[in-house]
């Protein structure tokens, strides 16, 4: 099975997987070289993802997608409006755009996560996972999740939390602890993926 992974990131969602053909997409080339060491049976592209997907879709069996969330965050918007720490923004409607193309144009088994917005999602998720939101086209059976233990800003705690060592990487100015915190938990990555291929799945506590 050949699976898409777009907005790659360090490839938490992908740590995991077995027995699949994955094409990562990833436009931040020391991001991509990390997971490119990380996974290097992966193909890896680095190019706009957005874009990629409009122009390979048929091209895969299994289709993720966690597009960038930075616009739709709670943690933004509440430091946009209390603390005017940012100056508010437009939405990205892209996530929105990626689920509705998916949903119509798309043959295979496809996942969009994103996190918690702000706002009422304008589009029902399948499913929410701790902080996170899923959308898919086949069911999912619930997962429960543990809450966050992680402290924010400790790079080795996420470090190894993930079992991710990023330490002898250059992210320039990309603070590391936030590109650990945007991984999916591997766990979740699996759960999702086996019911994308039919696989039998216990349900799992994370």
């Amino acid at each position: 099975m050949k699976v898409l992974n777009l907005y790659a990131g360090l490839g938490g969602n992908r740590k995991l997987w077995k027995d699949v053909t994955v094409t990562a997409v990833e436009i931040v080339p020391e991001i991509a070289k990390f997971y490119q060491d990380k996974f290097p049976d992966d193909e890896v592209i680095i190019t706009d993802a957005h874009q990629y997907l409009l122009d390979h879709y048929s091209e895969y069996d299994i289709i993720w997608s966690s597009i960038e969330c930075t616009t739709h965050s709670r943690s933004r918007f509440w430091a946009s409006s209390k603390g005017k720490r940012y100056t508010p923004v437009y939405p990205d409607m892209k996530l929105y755009e990626e689920i509705l193309f998916l949903k119509h144009f798309f043959d295979g088994k496809w996942i969009v996560e994103n996190t918690k917005p702000y706002y009422h999602p304008l589009l029902t998720p399948t499913m929410v996972i701790g902080r996170h939101l899923f959308w898919t086209n086949f069911r999912v059976p619930p997962i429960k999740v543990k809450k966050n233990t992680v402290v924010k800003g400790k790079l080795i705690t996420w470090q190894e939390e993930l079992d991710f060592d990023i330490s002898g990487y250059d992210f320039k100015g990309i603070r590391k602890d936030k590109i650990l915190r945007n991984c999916v938990n591997p766990e979740i990555g699996l759960h999702l993926l086996n019911h994308a291929l039919n696989r039998t799945s216990k349900l799992i506590w994370i």
